[in-house]
C-alpha cells in the first residue's frame, strides 16, 4: 500500500525542498484565514462572515499564485503577471473592505482593533506571496507601495499622524520581512537544484572518465597486436618478393595474432576478461570520490584465488556503477572480509532509492549472481542486505 511516507522517500532532495517551500507559503495563507477568523468576532455575525468570506477568496488566490510563481522560478511556466496583479487587487480590496466594515459598524476600540488586525494580516501575507513571482530587484517596492497606501488611507480616515505613520511602518516591516523570506526561499531552492545538477554532471564526468580508462586499456591491448601484425605483414611481403620461404612463417604468425586479437575483443565486449579485485577496489574508490561520494575501502585482496578475485571484482564494478547511477549517496563503504572458508564482500551506501535495488529485476544483478554461482557464492542486494559471499 502506498502512503505519503513512501511518496516522500521517492522524491529527490531538490523536490523535497521545493515541496517544503511550496507548502510553507501555502501555510502562510492558511494562517491568515484563521488569524482573521479570530479577529472578526467583535465585528458581529454578518459583517464578520462577509469579511471572512472575502479573506477565503484571498487565500484561494494566494494558493494559486504560490504554485504559479514557484513554477515560474523553476522555468516551467511564464511569469504570472496577470495573476500577480489580480492578487494585488484582491489584497487591496479585502483590506479596504475590512476598514469599510469597521467604519460602518459600532464605534469602539475592539472593532477598530479587529479591523486593523485583519487589514494588516491580509496586506502582509499578500505582499509576501506577491514577492514570490517578482524579480528580486523589484521585490521590496511591493511592501513600500502597500505601506504608502496604508499611510494615505489612515490619513484620509482622519487618524492622527503618529498612528498613521506607525501603521504604515508596521505594514512596511511585516511585508518587507515576508518578502525577504520569499526572496531567500527562492534563492535557496534554486541553489539546491543547481547543486543537484552539478552533482549529476560530476557523476556523468566520473562515468565518462571510467569509459575513457576502459577505452585506453582496449587501445593498449589492440594497439600492440595491430602494430605487430603490421610489421610482420610488411616483413612477409618483403620476404615473398625475394622468394624467401620464411614469408609463410611470418604470415602464420600474423594469422595467430589476428585470432588472438579477435578473442581478446570478444572477451572485452562480453565481459569475460578476468577482473583484478585489487584494481577494481582502487578504481571504484577513485570513481566514487571523483563523483563527490566519500568512499572507504577496507580489507585486502591478496592471497585470494584467481576465480574468487575475478567474480568479486565484477561485483565491485557493478556496485560502484549502481551507486553512481541509481542512488543519491554521500558516503559509501566497501568492506572485504575473509572468514573461515568464506570471503564476504559488502558495499553499503546511504543514498538508496526505492526500487533502485530490486532483487527481481536488473540484468546487472542477474549477471553477478551467475558469476558468483560458478564459485558457489551468493548475492544479496537491497536495504539491509549483507552483500555477497563466495
Amino acid at each position: 500500500m502506498r502512503g505519503p511516507g513512501r511518496w516522500w522517500r521517492r522524491q529527490s532532495k531538490p523536490e523535497k525542498v521545493e515541496t517544503y517551500t511550496r507548502w510553507s507559503f501555502h501555510s502562510f495563507a492558511v494562517i491568515e484565514f484563521f488569524t482573521v477568523g479570530f479577529m472578526v468576532v467583535p465585528l458581529g455575525a454578518w459583517p464578520g462572515a462577509v469579511l471572512l468570506l472575502t479573506v477565503a477568496v484571498h487565500v484561494g488566490v494566494c494558493f494559486v499564485t504560490v504554485s504559479h510563481s514557484l513554477d515560474w522560478t523553476r522555468g516551467r511556466r511564464p511569469q504570472p503577471v496577470r495573476l500577480l496583479w489580480t492578487l494585488a487587487a484582491v489584497t487591496a480590496a479585502v483590506g479596504l473592505g475590512a476598514i469599510g466594515i469597521a467604519d460602518s459598524g459600532p464605534d469602539s476600540e475592539s472593532v477598530d482593533a479587529a479591523a486593523g488586525g485583519a487589514f494588516g494580516a491580509v496586506i502582509v501575507i499578500g505582499t509576501g506571496i506577491i514577492a514570490l513571482g517578482v524579480h528580486p530587484r523589484r521585490v521590496f517596492a511591493i511592501p513600500g507601495c502597500f505601506a504608502a497606501g496604508s499611510l494615505v488611507l489612515a490619513l484620509t480616515r482622519g487618524a492622527p499622524v503618529g498612528e498613521s505613520l506607525f501603521a504604515s511602518v508596521m505594514v512596511l516591516l511585516g511585508g518587507g520581512l515576508l518578502a525577504f523570506t520569499a526572496v531567500v526561499s527562492v534563492w535557496l531552492l534554486n541553489i539546491v537544484y543547481e547543486l543537484d545538477e552539478a552533482r549529476e554532471t560530476r557523476t556523468r564526468l566520473a562515468v565518462a572518465e571510467e569509459r575513457l580508462r576502459f577505452g585506453r586499456d582496449l587501445h593498449d591491448v589492440m594497439g600492440r597486436n595491430l602494430a605487430v601484425i603490421a610489421l610482420k605483414s610488411e616483413l612477409a611481403v618483403q620476404l615473398a618478393q625475394r622468394g624467401r620461404p620464411e614469408a609463410v612463417a611470418q604470415m602464420v604468425e600474423v594469422q595467430r595474432l589476428a585470432h588472438e586479437s579477435q578473442r581478446e575483443v570478444r572477451e572485452v565486449v562480453r565481459g569475460y576478461r578476468e577482473a583484478d579485485l585489487g584494481s577494481e577496489l582502487a578504481g571504484a574508490q577513485g570513481v566514487l570520490t571523483a563523483a563527490g561520494i566519500e568512499c572507504t575501502v577496507s580489507g585486502a585482496a591478496a592471497g585470494l584465488p584467481v576465480g574468487v578475485q575475478s567474480a568479486l571484482g565484477w561485483v565491485v564494478r557493478e556496485a560502484a556503477t549502481n551507486v553512481l547511477r541509481h542512488g543519491d549517496a554521500r558516503r559509501c563503504s566497501v568492506r572485504l572480509r575473509v572468514l573461515e572458508e568464506r570471503v564476504v564482500l559488502s558495499v553499503e551506501n546511504d543514498g538508496v532509492r526505492d526500487g533502485a535495488t530490486d532483487n527481481r529485476s536488473g540484468s546487472g544483478l542477474a549477471g553477478l549472481r551467475e558469476r558468483l554461482a560458478e564459485i558457489d557464492g551468493t548475492l544479496e542486494a537491497g536495504p539491509g542486505a549483507r552483500g555477497c559471499s563466495g
